[in-house]
């Protein structure tokens, strides 16, 4: 297996994943994620100083040279012990992902090892750091794979005290509950709050409903979540609307966050009313359609000829032909 690559192109799950990646790259809203989420006392104690984000690349080509997406390296305030965190970005299922988790960490233990001098790593105290790994998942189906590495292990019961085990902590973004996200009120839990599954008309009022908070954060956090915000809404609208709400988003300040939702909301109105018109214009001139084949069945049915029927129901004389070959069959 290869040792890290630096500056190799990352494999993307889904423009999501992107997007969580450029968010997390933060380490104020990654530590915000832990402590919104991760209720363990290893949370509290971390030194927000010394949060570094590691700026390398994990590559499994085992895995069709897929990536690890992100990796921080953290220290306890209590004991100064150095750990990690490796986190996961999925939008679909991966039954892989205890395996996938494994690699990474062998990577990443590898890599200490081979950086520390030889004297240091053959003393008895020697110590490989602990890594915590972690998967973010915002599909719309129930995260299936296993989350205890020993569940891939075939047999495993038979030897629970001799094999290899971990347990990966999962943010599922679609089973929060989105009280619990409103009470939150941070960066992270209204990116969560607006990335689960939801109508246009639901998404305005969850807005409304994390305005306040909003409007609470700081400018680099509110232009991270303006961009993230763009993103997502982009995938989900038809392309004549996606650059009229990119500007109404990218303008807004965060003071402003009652117009933007206000202007998104008459958007997105407009997008519905227009959708209603066309499926009711589309359902007219079917029904015409179905009328105009009514009559000329009829008039088959009597003999007329094909050029006449043409002409009283304004069908073209082969659609007439074709239809007179279906009513003889």
């Amino acid at each position: 297996m290869p040792g890290p690559e630096q500056n190799q192109p990352h494999q993307q799950h889904h423009p999501h994943d992107k997007g969580y990646k450029q968010l997390l790259a933060n380490k104020r809203t990654f530590l915000e994620l832990l402590k919104t989420f991760v209720r363990e006392k290893w949370v509290d104690n971390i030194d927000e100083n010394s949060l570094i984000r590691l700026d390398k690349s994990y590559v499994l080509q085992d895995f069709n040279e897929k990536e690890a997406d992100i990796v921080y390296r953290l220290r306890s305030k209590d004991r100064d012990v150095i750990f990690y965190v490796l986190l996961e970005l999925q939008s679909t299922v991966d039954f892989s992902m205890p395996l996938r988790l494994l690699m990474y960490m062998v990577e990443i233990w590898r890599e200490i090892y081979n950086n520390t001098p030889e004297n240091e790593r053959e003393r008895k105290d020697f110590l490989l750091p602990v890594i915590i790994p972690a998967v973010l998942y915002n599909g719309a189906n129930n995260w299936t794979a296993a989350v205890n590495f020993k569940e891939m292990l075939a047999g495993y019961r038979q030897f629970e005290k001799h094999v290899l085990d971990f347990r990966y902590i999962l943010f599922d973004v679609n089973r929060y509950h989105k009280e619990e996200l409103y009470r939150a009120a941070n960066l992270i839990a209204s990116v969560f709050a607006l990335d689960q599954r939801m109508d246009a008309g639901e998404l305005i009022k969850r807005l409304q409903k994390l305005a306040d908070g909003l409007k609470n954060l700081s400018r680099d956090e509110f232009r991270q979540f303006i961009i993230w915000l763009a993103n997502v809404l982009k995938a989900k609208l038809p392309e004549t609307l996606r650059e009229e709400v990119s500007r109404i988003i990218n303008e807004t300040n965060p003071w402003e966050v009652e117009t933007m939702i206000m202007n998104l909301e008459i958007t997105l109105d407009e997008m519905e009313q227009q959708a209603m018109i066309k499926g009711k214009l589309e359902g007219k001139l079917e029904g015409k359609l179905e009328g105009k084949l009514e009559v000329a069945k009829n008039l088959i049915g009597l003999g007329v000829d094909i050029d006449t029927i043409s002409k009283a129901t304004g069908l073209v004389a082969d659609e007439v032909e074709k239809l007179r070959k279906q009513l003889q069959q």
